[in-house]
């Protein structure tokens, strides 16, 4: 795997000059802070020139300033606790619209799913998930309401869907008779739940296909889920932004639907039928 920022400033053999040694220090000892802020932001606060900085980030190996920003961003997500975050949020919103900065934001991270979206791994999601002969979905804290919406519309579309509810060591039981031919789901986002890592650990030796949907390549699902999908989320607030997973997991579901068009059909004509004798929907303007 690719080196993170501290592993390439700490590299043996790496010279830098007395303000890069600065800047090196700064973003140790405050990576939440810097990775956030503009070259000449940062040179400014460690009391070097802009140039420094740019110089610094090629003398580590990156092609300029925002793509080692974008490595420090990526570097903190599982790092920074609830009390940084809210202090990074009010940092970077202060001043700003708070309902255009949010909704703003999470357009930003739709458009980078759509661009990002490996759809080879896409097409052999859904392939699995169509084939499988049980689906088990896990997703754990902020990332069980995917996992609760996934498993409603997946229960629609096909028999044996479970969601693993997430209750400490129960979830073994749960996932007791897992094997080849099944689906395991794992999700889970940062802050990563160790919760969600070891059931997928558990459902990969039992030879069944392990799906991870997550954000990125420090995700601890890479290296063992059989397939990755990403969806890029918000680490800046204490609240999860969890708009382009959900749209993933749209996308996900409606492929599947795509692949069952006449059992589909079937399955809401039954149920419309259901719904309108037990009033299950209130009538608009009545």
């Amino acid at each position: 795997m690719e080196k993170d920022i501290l592993s390439r400033i700490s590299a043996e053999g790496l010279k830098l000059s007395k303000g890069q040694k600065r800047i090196a220090k700064y973003i140790r000892e405050h990576y939440d802070r810097a990775a956030f802020m503009t070259a000449g932001k940062l040179g400014s606060t460690v009391g070097v020139s802009e140039s420094t900085v740019v110089r610094f980030a090629g003398d580590l190996g990156y092609e300029g300033y925002p793509e080692m920003r974008k490595a420090i961003q990526e570097m903190i997500r599982s790092r920074l606790t609830s009390v940084q975050r809210i202090r990074v949020a009010r940092e970077n919103m202060e001043g700003k619209n708070l309902l255009d900065s949010v909704m703003m934001a999470d357009v930003d991270k739709l458009n980078d799913t759509l661009h990002a979206c490996d759809r080879a791994s896409f097409l052999r999601a859904v392939e699995a998930i169509d084939g499988a002969k049980h689906v088990y979905i896990v997703g754990m804290r902020s990332s069980a309401c995917l996992a609760s919406f996934l498993g409603f519309y997946l229960n629609l579309l096909r028999e044996n869907v479970h969601v693993v509810e997430p209750s400490g060591s129960e979830v073994y039981e749960q996932i007791l008779r897992i094997r080849e031919g099944d689906v395991f789901i794992g999700i889970s986002f940062p802050r990563y739940s160790s919760a969600a890592v070891k059931p997928m650990r558990y459902a990969k030796s039992c030879g069944a296909t392990v799906i991870g949907l997550t954000d990125g390549e420090a995700s601890p699902f890479v290296g063992l889920a059989d397939i990755l999908l990403y969806a890029k989320s918000d680490m800046m607030s204490f609240v999860d932004s969890l708009v382009a997973p959900m749209s993933l997991i749209n996308a996900l579901i409606v492929a599947v639907g795509s692949h069952n068009d006449e059992t589909l059909a079937h399955t809401f004509q039954r149920l419309e039928s259901i719904w309108e004798e037990y009033d299950v929907y209130e009538h608009a303007g009545s």
